[in-house]
């Protein structure tokens, strides 16, 4: 075993991100036989955990979670950025690569403060800063007022308990890496669909960097990224941004890909579905949905998407 590392990964500092970086570690050491000394984590302070008092749509949306790592892959001092792919923007330089996404993780919302939206007291108080979750909660309690909550999971757990809201949101992948599997109740996706790529950790890299490549190849889970991919698509198709509320999940089965989206006013007054089934291999189906999708919209939902790039 050389004394230097193989392989540098660059990651957020936050404990989340720790933890994906450190499950990212594990598998590439079992991957290739590797000791832990074999890959670096390399922490990086982001800026969107340096503002915390704003809601990201207004001081830079996800730009700010990718901002120093990509800087940090550009200049060579790290070889791979660990990534929540939900927090990564749609288009990214075509100077790097996702080189891999892992095993996708539980893809739901947790509800903390209560056992359903149905279970909060009228006019209860919502903390989130996504517009998703605003929109979704508000359609299905209007009665309800959102607050805006950001930080990490330690934060925002703790905000609630402090009493600045009746009840927050949270994924659940992220609690269950960070071991709170018992914390708040799993939103069901037939009622409550997630954020894209949301339970997803993509692994980005130079794109002429042959070498991560390889070592990252083995590590690189089909289905999902299969799955994630086709949300992102959407996504991009949409024109979607960090002001946009999309809910959107695709599931991989039998070579086939069922994805069902829905599109939100900021408000939740306003909401559209659609669903489609494709071939994993069909590029081109999430953009046929966000068409559809876009055709459909009523005023207040067009009026956050910008539809597909000219």
């Amino acid at each position: 075993m050389p004394d230097s590392p193989q392989i540098r990964l660059g990651t957020r500092r936050s404990p989340l991100a720790m933890a994906q970086a450190h499950e990212t570690r594990a598998r590439l050491c079992a991957a290739h036989g590797w000791d832990e000394s074999a890959v670096e984590l390399v922490p990086v302070i982001a800026s969107g955990d340096k503002i915390q008092d704003r809601p990201l749509a207004e001081i830079g949306g996800k730009a700010l979670w990718t901002r120093e790592l990509d800087n940090w892959l550009s200049e060579g001092r790290i070889d791979v950025a660990v990534h929540s792919l939900k927090d990564v923007e749609t288009i990214r330089p075509a100077s790097l690569a996702i080189a891999a996404v892992l095993p996708r993780a539980d893809r739901r919302d947790r509800l903390i403060g209560a056992e359903s939206l149905f279970a909060l007291k009228e006019g209860a108080v919502i903390g989130t800063s996504a517009p998703r979750r605003a929109a979704q909660a508000l359609h299905a309690r209007p009665d309800c007022t959102v607050v805006t909550f950001r930080g990490n999971v330690a934060t925002r757990l703790a905000k609630l308990a402090a009493g600045g809201a009746d009840a927050t949101f949270l994924a659940a992948a992220g609690l269950e890496r960070l071991g709170e599997t018992a914390t708040g109740h799993p939103l069901d996706p037939a009622d409550w669909l997630p954020a894209p790529a949301q339970g997803a950790i993509a692994l980005e890299i130079r794109s002429d960097d042959e070498a991560a490549r390889d070592l990252l190849a083995p590590l690189d889970h089909a289905p999902s990224r299969a799955e994630v991919m086709a949300e992102r698509a959407l996504l991009y198709a949409l024109g979607g941004t960090c002001h946009s509320p999309i809910a959107v999940l695709c599931v991989f089965a039998d070579g086939e890909l069922s994805m069902r989206a829905a599109l939100y006013s900021p408000d939740g007054a306003e909401r559209i579905e659609g669903e489609t089934r494709f071939a994993a291999g069909d590029a081109e189906a999430p953009a046929r949905l966000a068409a559809d999708l876009l055709a459909r919209a009523t005023p207040g939902i067009a009026a956050v998407f910008e539809g597909p790039p000219a």
